[in-house]
């Protein structure tokens, strides 16, 4: 995935590289003071592990969208092999946690996991997902870090990804009652080591697979990416897989629960629509524990401020490569899909229990079989949008 996209007739704004760098620290410091108040130092850390997950997801081009759509278009497997690696690295260390509690519980270290049932609702959320990466050109964390590497595109993306997510929490009661399959959890039902087994053996064929596809079409593997300047990149997949399973457990120690990221964006459309006067609280989505989120500022939800330290990781790491460089014209065309797609991915990701981070990741780091489920309907839609948009010249 490119960080900032070029369209025929597009000028790029000069912006000094130091000026983002300026912009990434004072906003990631000024999140930080308005998040203590609210979680004490154990916000400040989430917002930490927010900066430096931007940090790797951009100098790493750690994207979703793109890996499951070189695999189906291209027959070239690296990216995928990339996030086999990362679930596998972060079920390591998590399912021990998960089984049997983190070292040194007594200092505030917690552990925690998201086991969900799985059913029709999650299945076509999940499917509508996958069709909104393609065409919004981006996932739910890779919304967030090409937004804070500058491209301008994925703000238009990001915009109706809070809005898809609002109406999905509007529309949410309307698919609940469908047929769903209970809860699975590997590690509950296996324990720790059978499930790391388990896991292991689903990593390692797909990525057997994705290999004998690349190899059968190209007689030899896509050349390894090589890691330059850990400060100014880019980052081999290697080292942004290692990067975000530290992520990953960074997050479930700190904040006792898997790293997520789209709950934040209905909370902040929720907000947005309440301020314009809409009755946000009647509906049931934000009725009960809900409702006192919606009434606390966006700095005292976790999700939210890990969102923002993305941001500004990602902005950082784009001003010290000397790629900050937002597109200042837009076609309408990429204007459209970026519409399209955030709205698709804001509405599937309420209905999925998330995006590619924390129904995907969250759920696979957690033990649960939703993770798994989730993973693979999105990558079918996802597939399906990726042979189609040549079709509608995309």
């Amino acid at each position: 995935m490119s960080m900032v996209t070029n369209w025929p007739g597009a000028r790029n704004a000069s912006i000094p590289p130091v000026f983002p760098l300026i912009v990434a620290l004072v906003g990631a410091i000024m999140v930080s003071l308005l998040t203590f108040p609210f979680g004490g130092w154990r916000f400040v850390i989430a917002t930490v592990i927010g900066v430096c997950a931007g940090f790797a997801l951009y100098h790493a081009s750690f994207g979703f969208t793109a890996a499951w759509r070189r695999i189906v278009t291209e027959r070239r497997g690296q990216g995928l092999r990339a996030q086999m690696l990362l679930l596998l690295l972060a079920c390591l260390l998590t399912f021990p946690l998960i089984a049997h509690g983190p070292p040194l519980a007594d200092w505030g270290f917690r552990s925690g996991a998201w086991v969900l049932p799985f059913g029709v609702t999650a299945m076509v959320g999940s499917f509508v997902f996958g069709i909104g990466m393609q065409l919004g050109g981006g996932c739910g964390s890779g919304t967030l870090f090409t937004v804070g590497g500058g491209s301008s595109r994925m703000v238009i993306t990001l915009g109706a990804f809070i809005a898809g997510s609002l109406i999905g929490t509007w529309h949410l009661p309307a698919w609940a009652g469908l047929p769903k399959m209970q809860a699975f959890s590997f590690v509950r039902e296996f324990g720790a080591i059978g499930a790391l087994l388990t896991i292991f053996a689903i990593c390692g064929t797909i990525w057997l697979v994705s290999r004998r596809i690349e190899l059968s079409n190209h007689g030899s593997l896509e050349p390894r990416k090589t890691t330059g300047s850990l400060l100014s990149g880019p980052w081999s997949p290697l080292m942004g897989a290692v990067a975000l399973a530290l992520v990953s457990v960074a997050t479930i120690l700190t904040l006792g629960r898997p790293w997520g990221v789209t709950s934040g964006f209905a909370l902040w459309g929720a907000k947005i629509a309440s301020g314009l006067g809409v009755d946000v609280v009647s509906w049931p989505y934000w009725s009960g524990g809900r409702a006192n989120v919606l009434e606390r500022s966006v700095f005292a939800n976790s999700t939210s401020i890990m969102n923002f330290g993305i941001i500004f990781g990602a902005m950082a790491a784009a001003s010290l490569a000397g790629k900050f460089s937002p597109v200042l014209r837009i076609g309408w065309k990429n204007i459209a899909t970026a519409i399209i797609g955030g709205l698709l991915m804001g509405y599937g990701a309420r209905l999925a229990y998330g995006c590619n981070i924390g129904a995907y990741l969250g759920g696979i780091v957690s033990g649960s079989a939703h993770g798994w489920l989730w993973g693979l309907f999105a990558f079918a839609g996802s597939s399906f949008m990726a042979l189609m948009k040549p079709r509608f010249g995309l």
